[in-house]
């Protein structure tokens, strides 16, 4: 599946609702660096990815946001609900039929974009560098990219591939 988006392209506009009903429209966040992060419940890599971009946010001064999308079809909203209330997340928008996944071409959770204050998407992929055989990470993708946008400069790497557990998808 070809995303609608390339990096270094504008980011496609959606409107998602959070957990509590309110949408949020990507367009609104113009002027402000924005991470898309999409999103397990059950999935041991998004909880180990919640606590990573915890400390990175704190780090960054709250200048960036962070969009945490559950787009998995086989989550119900309670269990995002208290999921999210356990790992302290602002909110969680709900993706229920994978339509913000599909124009993004998320794969996993994690699967994180990364969009400048211009609209423009200029990170796509994994978190980190750790796969199935390196366990421990030596290089966090998303902390250089937005780094690199706060100092004003582009991201050394602008796509990694994702990993994580699959995106459970509406068959």
């Amino acid at each position: 599946m070809d995303p609608l988006t390339k990096v270094n392209q504008p980011a496609p506009d959606f409107e998602l609702l959070d957990l509590q009903g309110r949408p949020h429209r990507l367009s609104e966040r113009s002027g402000a660096i924005t991470i898309l992060n999409f999103w397990s419940a059950e999935c041991p890599w998004s909880e180990r990815t919640d606590r990573l971009i915890a400390g990175w946010l704190e780090a960054w001064g709250g200048s960036i946001a962070i969009w945490t999308i559950a787009a998995n079809a086989n989550e119900p909203p309670d269990l995002l609900a208290r999921m999210a209330e356990e790992r302290s997340l602002d909110f969680v928008l709900h993706d229920a039929y994978q339509e913000v996944a599909d124009l993004y071409a998320a794969q996993t959770t994690p699967h994180v974009f990364v969009i400048d204050a211009q609209g423009i998407l200029r990170y796509q992929g994994a978190v980190d560098d750790v796969t199935f055989r390196q366990r421990t990470p030596t290089r966090y993708y998303l902390q250089e990219a937005v780094e690199a946008l706060l100092a004003g400069e582009l991201p050394s790497l602008a796509d990694a591939p994702p990993y994580g557990c699959s995106l459970v998808r509406e068959i």
